[in-house]
């Protein structure tokens, strides 16, 4: 098993990005992936832990551990006790994968639908009054600048 590198890291609201983190917050420190500097960054880690890509398998067993120690500090409960069952490797062509459920919805009409509805909840929920204001702003903007 790794030896987990994770430390708390307390500084809130002085650091504004995440270059300023150290190392030693990140579960996947030599990529500096998954941050976790409180217990809802951690949970995010464990959810996000079968995303990362470009990892081997003992800088995953590194974060597994980093994220066991950060649980524990902020007392999260993880019922998983190895990285294994967090998930080994992203989902290879989930793109593709994503493209043909598209290309059959097409064929079946059933994107038509969901796009209508789709435009029924902005409609609801004002966002294409809000993108149309936004827009017409910025054209506004562009046209004087075209004047001078």
């Amino acid at each position: 098993m790794a030896q987990a590198t994770w430390e708390p890291h307390e500084r809130h609201g002085d650091l504004t990005m995440q270059s300023d983190l150290p190392d030693t917050v990140f579960a996947f420190p030599k990529q500096r992936k998954e941050p976790m500097t409180d217990a809802s960054h951690v949970r995010n880690a464990v959810a996000r832990f079968d995303q990362v890509t470009g990892v081997s398998s003992a800088d995953r067993a590194l974060a597994f551990a980093n994220i066991e120690k950060a649980a524990r500090h902020y007392g999260v409960d993880l019922s998983e006790t190895n990285w294994r069952q967090l998930g080994a490797h992203p989902v290879p062509g989930r793109k593709a994968s994503a493209a043909r459920a598209v290309a059959t919805k097409r064929k079946r009409g059933e994107l038509k639908k969901s796009a209508a509805k789709a435009v029924r909840t902005k409609r609801r929920h004002g966002v294409l009054r809000k993108a149309a204001k936004k827009a017409a702003a910025t054209r506004r903007r562009k046209g004087k600048r075209g004047r001078k």
